[in-house]
């Protein structure tokens, strides 16, 4: 939703240039998106290419539920 909003925003202020209302709306986003898309890319690797896959999944899964417990 604050990507959408982010993007209204962008296109509000060049109402008749949706080149430079993308521009600057990309110029805000892959900064802060950067982090968040090296993650789903390291994940995507452990859960569908990783040599061991799915188990590096269910390892994860294992030890966040040994984890949940340990907090009660």
């Amino acid at each position: 939703m604050f990507d959408g909003a982010e993007l209204g925003k962008a296109i509000a202020a060049y109402p008749d240039d949706v080149k430079a209302a993308l521009s600057a709306y990309e110029e805000a986003l892959f900064p802060r998106s950067e982090a968040a898309a090296t993650m789903t890319h390291q994940n995507h690797e452990v859960f569908c290419f990783d040599d061991r896959a799915p188990f590096g999944l269910i390892d994860i899964l294992v030890q966040k539920k040994w984890f949940l417990r340990e907090l009660k």
